[in-house]
Protein backbone atom coordinates (compact mmCIF):
# COMPACT_ATOMS: atom_id res chain seq x y z
CA UNK A 1 0.00 0.00 0.00
CA UNK A 2 2.76 2.66 0.91
CA UNK A 3 4.55 1.77 -2.02
CA UNK A 4 1.41 2.72 -4.02
CA UNK A 5 1.51 5.52 -2.33
CA UNK A 6 4.88 6.99 -2.80
CA UNK A 7 4.56 6.42 -6.49
CA UNK A 8 1.44 8.87 -5.95
CA UNK A 9 2.98 11.23 -3.92
CA UNK A 10 6.29 11.10 -5.96
CA UNK A 11 4.52 11.38 -9.21
CA UNK A 12 2.12 14.25 -8.17
CA UNK A 13 5.45 15.98 -6.78
CA UNK A 14 7.15 15.82 -9.78
CA UNK A 15 4.23 17.48 -11.46
CA UNK A 16 3.91 20.14 -9.32
CA UNK A 17 7.67 20.96 -9.77
CA UNK A 18 7.37 21.03 -13.49
CA UNK A 19 4.70 23.42 -13.44
CA UNK A 20 6.06 25.76 -10.90
CA UNK A 21 9.53 25.80 -12.52
CA UNK A 22 8.35 25.74 -15.83
CA UNK A 23 9.91 29.23 -17.81
CA UNK A 24 6.34 29.87 -19.33
CA UNK A 25 7.97 32.57 -21.97
CA UNK A 26 7.20 32.87 -25.86
CA UNK A 27 9.43 29.81 -26.17
CA UNK A 28 7.17 27.41 -24.03
CA UNK A 29 3.68 28.90 -25.75
CA UNK A 30 5.09 28.30 -29.31
CA UNK A 31 6.24 24.85 -27.69
CA UNK A 32 2.79 24.05 -26.86
CA UNK A 33 0.91 25.60 -30.12
CA UNK A 34 3.47 23.46 -31.68
CA UNK A 35 2.36 20.18 -30.01
CA UNK A 36 -1.59 20.58 -30.57
CA UNK A 37 -1.23 21.20 -33.94
CA UNK A 38 1.22 18.09 -34.69
CA UNK A 39 -1.05 16.01 -32.92
CA UNK A 40 -3.85 17.92 -34.63
CA UNK A 41 -2.52 16.69 -37.71
CA UNK A 42 -1.32 13.56 -36.71
CA UNK A 43 -5.22 12.73 -35.61
CA UNK A 44 -6.22 13.76 -39.26
CA UNK A 45 -4.14 12.98 -41.50
CA UNK A 46 -2.60 9.65 -40.21
CA UNK A 47 -4.80 7.79 -37.29
CA UNK A 48 -7.82 7.08 -39.80
CA UNK A 49 -5.97 6.38 -43.19
CA UNK A 50 -2.94 4.63 -41.74
CA UNK A 51 -2.69 3.43 -38.06
CA UNK A 52 -6.75 2.19 -38.23
CA UNK A 53 -5.88 0.05 -41.43
CA UNK A 54 -2.74 -1.23 -39.68
CA UNK A 55 -4.21 -1.66 -36.43
CA UNK A 56 -7.02 -4.21 -38.56
CA UNK A 57 -4.20 -5.89 -40.24
CA UNK A 58 -2.17 -6.20 -37.20
CA UNK A 59 -5.22 -7.86 -36.00
CA UNK A 60 -5.74 -10.05 -38.85
CA UNK A 61 -1.94 -11.40 -38.35
CA UNK A 62 -2.79 -12.32 -34.69
CA UNK A 63 -5.66 -14.36 -35.51
CA UNK A 64 -5.10 -15.67 -39.10
CA UNK A 65 -1.22 -16.24 -39.17
CA UNK A 66 -0.82 -19.76 -37.06
CA UNK A 67 2.35 -19.51 -35.33
CA UNK A 68 3.81 -22.23 -36.94
CA UNK A 69 3.19 -20.02 -40.71
CA UNK A 70 5.26 -17.39 -39.41
CA UNK A 71 7.91 -18.79 -37.45
CA UNK A 72 8.71 -21.03 -40.58
CA UNK A 73 9.85 -17.10 -42.44
CA UNK A 74 10.58 -15.31 -39.42
CA UNK A 75 11.37 -17.58 -36.81
CA UNK A 76 14.69 -17.71 -34.79
CA UNK A 77 14.95 -21.13 -36.13
CA UNK A 78 14.54 -19.95 -40.04
CA UNK A 79 17.22 -20.25 -42.15
CA UNK A 80 18.49 -16.08 -41.83
CA UNK A 81 18.80 -15.65 -45.38
CA UNK A 82 15.22 -16.07 -45.29
CA UNK A 83 13.47 -14.58 -42.34
CA UNK A 84 16.07 -11.45 -42.98
CA UNK A 85 15.33 -11.19 -47.03
CA UNK A 86 11.60 -11.78 -46.58
CA UNK A 87 11.44 -9.17 -43.61
CA UNK A 88 13.01 -6.29 -44.97
CA UNK A 89 11.07 -6.47 -48.42
CA UNK A 90 8.06 -6.89 -46.50
CA UNK A 91 8.41 -3.43 -45.13
CA UNK A 92 9.71 -2.09 -48.28
CA UNK A 93 6.63 -1.89 -49.77
CA UNK A 94 5.10 -0.75 -47.22
CA UNK A 95 4.95 3.53 -46.87
CA UNK A 96 4.31 4.36 -43.44
CA UNK A 97 6.26 5.86 -41.02
CA UNK A 98 7.60 4.78 -37.53
CA UNK A 99 4.37 4.79 -35.59
CA UNK A 100 2.40 2.87 -37.99
CA UNK A 101 4.07 -0.04 -38.67
CA UNK A 102 3.88 -0.64 -35.21
CA UNK A 103 0.47 -2.71 -34.90
CA UNK A 104 2.04 -4.93 -37.73
CA UNK A 105 5.16 -5.42 -36.02
CA UNK A 106 3.66 -6.56 -32.86
CA UNK A 107 1.46 -8.86 -34.60
CA UNK A 108 3.99 -10.66 -36.06
CA UNK A 109 6.13 -10.27 -32.95
CA UNK A 110 3.42 -12.08 -31.06
CA UNK A 111 3.00 -14.51 -33.24
CA UNK A 112 6.42 -16.11 -32.97
CA UNK A 113 8.79 -14.11 -35.05
CA UNK A 114 12.20 -13.99 -33.34
CA UNK A 115 13.24 -10.51 -32.17
CA UNK A 116 15.96 -10.60 -35.29
CA UNK A 117 13.50 -10.75 -38.21
CA UNK A 118 10.73 -8.71 -36.12
CA UNK A 119 13.25 -5.77 -35.30
CA UNK A 120 14.32 -5.36 -39.61
CA UNK A 121 10.85 -5.57 -40.69
CA UNK A 122 10.18 -2.55 -37.72
CA UNK A 123 12.90 -0.52 -38.91
CA UNK A 124 12.52 -1.47 -42.77
CA UNK A 125 8.85 -0.09 -43.40
CA UNK A 126 9.50 3.25 -42.44
CA UNK A 127 13.23 3.17 -43.75
CA UNK A 128 13.29 1.17 -46.81
CA UNK A 129 9.90 3.00 -48.11
CA UNK A 130 10.57 3.11 -52.16
CA UNK A 131 8.82 6.09 -52.43
CA UNK A 132 10.79 7.96 -49.96
CA UNK A 133 14.29 6.50 -51.35
CA UNK A 134 12.94 8.22 -55.17
CA UNK A 135 12.27 11.59 -53.96
CA UNK A 136 15.55 11.78 -51.85
CA UNK A 137 17.17 10.80 -54.99
CA UNK A 138 15.19 13.19 -56.58
CA UNK A 139 15.43 16.33 -54.68
CA UNK A 140 18.04 15.44 -52.61
CA UNK A 141 20.48 14.07 -54.98
CA UNK A 142 21.16 10.46 -56.88
CA UNK A 143 24.16 9.70 -53.99
CA UNK A 144 22.46 10.56 -51.22
CA UNK A 145 19.41 8.67 -52.60
CA UNK A 146 21.41 5.77 -53.37
CA UNK A 147 23.39 5.94 -49.98
CA UNK A 148 20.06 6.39 -48.46
CA UNK A 149 18.72 2.65 -50.00
CA UNK A 150 22.14 0.95 -49.11
CA UNK A 151 22.31 2.39 -45.28
CA UNK A 152 18.64 1.08 -44.67
CA UNK A 153 18.50 -2.57 -46.33
CA UNK A 154 22.22 -2.94 -44.96
CA UNK A 155 20.71 -1.31 -41.21
CA UNK A 156 17.74 -2.98 -40.87
CA UNK A 157 19.40 -6.47 -41.38
CA UNK A 158 22.32 -5.79 -39.03
CA UNK A 159 20.32 -4.30 -36.43
CA UNK A 160 17.94 -7.23 -36.38
CA UNK A 161 20.73 -9.16 -36.16
CA UNK A 162 22.43 -7.34 -33.38
CA UNK A 163 19.12 -7.44 -31.65
CA UNK A 164 18.91 -11.65 -32.01
CA UNK A 165 22.24 -11.97 -30.92
CA UNK A 166 21.89 -9.62 -27.48
CA UNK A 167 18.61 -11.20 -26.65
CA UNK A 168 19.20 -14.30 -27.54
CA UNK A 169 18.85 -16.15 -24.22
CA UNK A 170 15.63 -14.34 -23.72
CA UNK A 171 14.00 -15.34 -27.07
CA UNK A 172 15.05 -18.84 -26.75
CA UNK A 173 12.45 -19.24 -23.59
CA UNK A 174 9.64 -16.60 -25.51
CA UNK A 175 9.97 -18.97 -28.68
CA UNK A 176 9.73 -22.32 -26.90
CA UNK A 177 7.15 -21.33 -25.08
CA UNK A 178 4.83 -19.80 -27.74
CA UNK A 179 5.83 -23.59 -29.77
CA UNK A 180 3.83 -25.42 -26.38
CA UNK A 181 0.80 -23.26 -27.99
CA UNK A 182 0.78 -24.02 -31.03
CA UNK A 183 -2.58 -24.51 -32.69
CA UNK A 184 -4.11 -26.53 -35.68
CA UNK A 185 -4.64 -24.39 -38.92
CA UNK A 186 -8.39 -24.22 -39.45
CA UNK A 187 -8.46 -21.70 -42.19
CA UNK A 188 -7.43 -22.41 -46.37
CA UNK A 189 -3.98 -20.48 -46.71
CA UNK A 190 -5.48 -18.86 -50.01
CA UNK A 191 -8.35 -17.23 -47.99
CA UNK A 192 -5.36 -16.11 -45.11
CA UNK A 193 -3.33 -14.53 -48.00
CA UNK A 194 -6.26 -12.70 -50.11
CA UNK A 195 -7.83 -11.24 -46.85
CA UNK A 196 -4.29 -10.11 -46.09
CA UNK A 197 -3.32 -8.70 -49.23
CA UNK A 198 -6.30 -6.72 -49.70
CA UNK A 199 -6.40 -4.92 -46.15
CA UNK A 200 -2.51 -4.27 -47.32
CA UNK A 201 -3.38 -2.90 -50.58
CA UNK A 202 -6.38 -1.08 -48.75
CA UNK A 203 -3.21 0.75 -46.65
CA UNK A 204 -1.25 1.49 -49.27
CA UNK A 205 -3.75 2.98 -51.75
CA UNK A 206 -5.24 4.96 -49.00
CA UNK A 207 -1.93 6.61 -48.18
CA UNK A 208 -0.72 6.56 -51.95
CA UNK A 209 0.97 10.44 -52.13
CA UNK A 210 2.87 10.55 -55.60
CA UNK A 211 1.45 13.27 -57.92
CA UNK A 212 3.57 12.72 -61.03
CA UNK A 213 4.06 10.00 -63.63
CA UNK A 214 2.31 6.59 -63.08
CA UNK A 215 2.09 7.30 -59.31
CA UNK A 216 0.23 10.04 -60.38
CA UNK A 217 -2.34 8.26 -62.40
CA UNK A 218 -2.38 6.21 -59.40
CA UNK A 219 -3.58 9.19 -57.15
CA UNK A 220 -5.74 10.27 -59.20
CA UNK A 221 -7.74 6.65 -59.23
CA UNK A 222 -6.68 5.94 -55.66
CA UNK A 223 -10.49 6.34 -54.14
CA UNK A 224 -11.74 3.96 -57.31
CA UNK A 225 -8.94 1.66 -55.72
CA UNK A 226 -9.89 1.53 -52.57
CA UNK A 227 -13.36 1.45 -53.16
CA UNK A 228 -13.04 -1.93 -55.34
CA UNK A 229 -10.67 -3.25 -52.32
CA UNK A 230 -13.26 -2.01 -49.33
CA UNK A 231 -15.97 -4.34 -51.63
CA UNK A 232 -13.83 -7.15 -52.24
CA UNK A 233 -12.90 -6.96 -48.86
CA UNK A 234 -16.52 -7.42 -48.22
CA UNK A 235 -17.21 -10.47 -50.51
CA UNK A 236 -14.21 -12.20 -48.88
CA UNK A 237 -15.46 -11.53 -45.02
CA UNK A 238 -19.27 -12.61 -46.28
CA UNK A 239 -18.64 -15.97 -48.27
CA UNK A 240 -15.66 -17.28 -46.39
CA UNK A 241 -16.35 -15.82 -42.57
CA UNK A 242 -20.16 -15.55 -42.56
CA UNK A 243 -20.45 -12.00 -41.50
CA UNK A 244 -23.62 -10.14 -41.98
CA UNK A 245 -24.40 -8.79 -46.04
CA UNK A 246 -27.03 -6.71 -44.80
CA UNK A 247 -24.77 -5.64 -41.66
CA UNK A 248 -22.60 -4.23 -44.73
CA UNK A 249 -25.02 -2.97 -46.64
CA UNK A 250 -26.32 -0.74 -43.73
CA UNK A 251 -22.70 0.03 -43.40
CA UNK A 252 -22.26 1.34 -47.29
CA UNK A 253 -26.07 3.25 -47.18
CA UNK A 254 -24.34 4.73 -43.89
CA UNK A 255 -21.36 5.40 -45.54
CA UNK A 256 -22.52 7.24 -49.03
CA UNK A 257 -25.11 9.25 -47.05
CA UNK A 258 -21.54 10.76 -45.27
CA UNK A 259 -20.27 11.37 -48.09
CA UNK A 260 -22.91 13.45 -49.73
CA UNK A 261 -23.48 15.33 -46.68
CA UNK A 262 -19.87 15.82 -45.06
CA UNK A 263 -17.62 15.51 -48.12
CA UNK A 264 -14.40 14.16 -46.03
CA UNK A 265 -12.89 11.38 -46.90
CA UNK A 266 -11.40 11.42 -43.33
CA UNK A 267 -15.02 11.13 -41.93
CA UNK A 268 -16.88 8.87 -44.82
CA UNK A 269 -13.41 6.57 -44.35
CA UNK A 270 -14.29 6.51 -40.36
CA UNK A 271 -17.54 5.47 -40.49
CA UNK A 272 -16.15 3.07 -43.03
CA UNK A 273 -14.22 1.43 -40.35
CA UNK A 274 -16.52 1.65 -37.72
CA UNK A 275 -19.59 -0.31 -38.89
CA UNK A 276 -16.88 -2.70 -40.58
CA UNK A 277 -15.92 -3.18 -36.97
CA UNK A 278 -19.18 -3.64 -35.60
CA UNK A 279 -20.10 -6.32 -38.20
CA UNK A 280 -17.25 -8.60 -36.97
CA UNK A 281 -17.74 -7.98 -33.65
CA UNK A 282 -21.21 -9.37 -34.13
CA UNK A 283 -19.98 -12.00 -36.08
CA UNK A 284 -18.89 -15.26 -33.59
CA UNK A 285 -15.69 -17.14 -34.23
CA UNK A 286 -12.96 -15.74 -35.82
CA UNK A 287 -14.42 -12.32 -37.18
CA UNK A 288 -15.18 -11.62 -33.17
CA UNK A 289 -11.63 -12.85 -32.29
CA UNK A 290 -10.46 -10.67 -35.18
CA UNK A 291 -11.91 -7.62 -33.71
CA UNK A 292 -10.74 -8.14 -30.52
CA UNK A 293 -6.67 -8.69 -30.99
CA UNK A 294 -7.32 -5.38 -33.11
CA UNK A 295 -8.90 -3.47 -30.28
CA UNK A 296 -6.48 -5.12 -27.69
CA UNK A 297 -3.83 -3.57 -29.81
CA UNK A 298 -5.56 -0.49 -30.53
CA UNK A 299 -5.70 -0.49 -26.72
CA UNK A 300 -2.21 -0.91 -25.92
CA UNK A 301 -0.53 1.59 -28.94
CA UNK A 302 -3.20 4.66 -29.04
CA UNK A 303 -2.54 6.44 -26.19
CA UNK A 304 1.00 6.17 -25.48
CA UNK A 305 1.57 7.26 -29.23
CA UNK A 306 -0.94 10.59 -29.40
CA UNK A 307 1.14 11.58 -26.00
CA UNK A 308 4.62 10.63 -27.77
CA UNK A 309 3.58 13.08 -31.00
CA UNK A 310 2.77 15.56 -28.44
CA UNK A 311 5.73 15.70 -26.58
CA UNK A 312 7.97 16.07 -29.98
CA UNK A 313 5.74 18.59 -31.50
CA UNK A 314 6.42 20.48 -28.34
CA UNK A 315 10.29 20.12 -28.49
CA UNK A 316 10.57 20.17 -32.01
CA UNK A 317 7.74 21.15 -33.40
CA UNK A 318 6.53 20.35 -37.08
CA UNK A 319 8.17 20.85 -40.70
CA UNK A 320 9.02 24.47 -41.03
CA UNK A 321 7.45 25.55 -37.98
CA UNK A 322 9.27 26.83 -35.19
CA UNK A 323 9.18 25.05 -31.73
CA UNK A 324 10.64 24.84 -27.89
CA UNK A 325 14.40 24.35 -29.46
CA UNK A 326 15.19 26.66 -32.05
CA UNK A 327 15.64 24.99 -35.66
CA UNK A 328 18.41 27.33 -36.12
CA UNK A 329 20.17 25.83 -33.06
CA UNK A 330 20.06 22.84 -34.27
CA UNK A 331 20.91 23.27 -37.73
CA UNK A 332 24.19 25.06 -36.02
CA UNK A 333 24.98 21.32 -34.71
CA UNK A 334 24.90 19.75 -37.65
CA UNK A 335 27.54 21.12 -39.87
CA UNK A 336 30.17 19.59 -41.17
CA UNK A 337 31.24 16.34 -40.51
CA UNK A 338 32.40 15.67 -37.26
CA UNK A 339 31.62 12.30 -35.37
CA UNK A 340 29.36 14.82 -32.68
CA UNK A 341 27.49 15.93 -35.58
CA UNK A 342 26.28 12.84 -37.20
CA UNK A 343 25.45 11.77 -33.60
CA UNK A 344 23.11 14.91 -32.98
CA UNK A 345 21.69 14.44 -36.04
CA UNK A 346 21.21 11.06 -34.96
CA UNK A 347 19.44 11.57 -32.03
CA UNK A 348 17.66 14.09 -33.04
CA UNK A 349 16.23 11.66 -35.97
CA UNK A 350 15.30 9.43 -32.96
CA UNK A 351 13.52 11.91 -31.26
CA UNK A 352 11.84 13.68 -33.59
CA UNK A 353 8.34 12.41 -35.49
CA UNK A 354 8.65 12.31 -39.38
CA UNK A 355 5.31 11.74 -41.16
CA UNK A 356 6.09 9.35 -43.98
CA UNK A 357 8.08 11.11 -46.58
CA UNK A 358 8.11 14.51 -44.67
CA UNK A 359 11.75 14.00 -43.59
CA UNK A 360 12.75 14.91 -47.42
CA UNK A 361 11.95 18.68 -47.40
CA UNK A 362 12.84 18.89 -43.61
CA UNK A 363 17.02 17.74 -44.76
CA UNK A 364 16.34 20.00 -47.81
CA UNK A 365 16.11 22.89 -45.50
CA UNK A 366 18.57 21.88 -43.54
CA UNK A 367 20.89 21.58 -46.03
CA UNK A 368 20.36 25.10 -46.75
CA UNK A 369 21.12 25.99 -43.63
CA UNK A 370 24.58 24.70 -43.39
CA UNK A 371 24.03 20.90 -42.10
CA UNK A 372 27.04 18.33 -43.79
CA UNK A 373 25.97 15.82 -46.26
CA UNK A 374 26.83 12.77 -43.74
CA UNK A 375 24.61 13.74 -41.30
CA UNK A 376 22.09 14.79 -43.62
CA UNK A 377 21.90 10.54 -44.48
CA UNK A 378 22.25 10.20 -40.51
CA UNK A 379 19.25 12.36 -39.71
CA UNK A 380 17.40 10.30 -43.10
CA UNK A 381 18.49 6.66 -41.76
CA UNK A 382 17.27 7.39 -37.98
CA UNK A 383 14.11 10.18 -38.84
CA UNK A 384 11.46 7.27 -40.22
CA UNK A 385 12.77 4.69 -38.82
CA UNK A 386 12.36 5.62 -35.07
CA UNK A 387 10.57 8.69 -33.15
CA UNK A 388 9.63 9.73 -29.29
CA UNK A 389 6.33 8.09 -29.47
CA UNK A 390 6.96 4.69 -31.80
CA UNK A 391 9.74 4.45 -28.46
CA UNK A 392 7.25 4.97 -25.92
CA UNK A 393 5.15 2.54 -27.41
CA UNK A 394 8.21 -0.60 -27.97
CA UNK A 395 8.51 0.24 -24.11
CA UNK A 396 4.69 -1.37 -23.93
CA UNK A 397 6.00 -4.47 -26.25
CA UNK A 398 9.48 -5.02 -25.20
CA UNK A 399 9.97 -3.76 -21.83
CA UNK A 400 12.89 -0.77 -21.48
CA UNK A 401 15.74 -2.64 -21.80
CA UNK A 402 15.05 -3.66 -25.77
CA UNK A 403 13.63 -0.42 -26.06
CA UNK A 404 16.36 1.44 -25.08
CA UNK A 405 18.92 -1.36 -27.06
CA UNK A 406 17.38 -0.63 -29.95
CA UNK A 407 16.74 3.04 -30.16
CA UNK A 408 21.05 2.81 -29.10
CA UNK A 409 21.82 0.82 -32.36
CA UNK A 410 19.56 3.10 -34.85
CA UNK A 411 21.85 6.03 -33.55
CA UNK A 412 25.06 3.98 -33.73
CA UNK A 413 24.43 3.08 -36.83
CA UNK A 414 22.89 6.04 -38.39
CA UNK A 415 26.34 8.08 -36.74
CA UNK A 416 28.78 5.89 -38.46
CA UNK A 417 26.90 5.55 -41.85
CA UNK A 418 26.51 9.25 -41.90
CA UNK A 419 29.96 9.81 -40.72
CA UNK A 420 31.85 7.49 -43.76
CA UNK A 421 29.09 9.02 -46.06
CA UNK A 422 30.25 12.62 -45.60
CA UNK A 423 33.75 11.38 -45.36
CA UNK A 424 33.48 10.27 -49.10
CA UNK A 425 31.77 12.71 -50.49
CA UNK A 426 33.56 15.69 -49.26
Amino acid sequence: MWKKELRFLLAAGFIFLFFYFLPFDQRVIVGLKEAVYLTHEYAREHVIFCLLPALFIAGAISTFLSEASVMKYLGAQAPKHVSYSVASVSGAILAVCSCTVLPIFAGIYFRGAGIGPATTFLYSGPAINILAIVLTAKILGLNIGIARAIGAILGSILIGLLMAYLFRKEEKIRLGEMELTEEPETIPFYQRVTLLATLVGILILATWGGKTGIAGIIFSLKWYLVSFLVLLLGVEVVFWFGVSATMLLITALLVGLTQVVFHEKEITFLVGLIGFSYALYKTKGEMEKWFQNTYLLGKQILPLLLAGVFVAGFFLGRPGHEAFLPSSYIASLVGGNSLWANFFASLVGVLMYFATLTEVPIVQGLLGSGMGYGPALALLLAGPSVSLPSLLVLKSIWRVKKTLVYGGLVIVLSTILGYIFGFITR
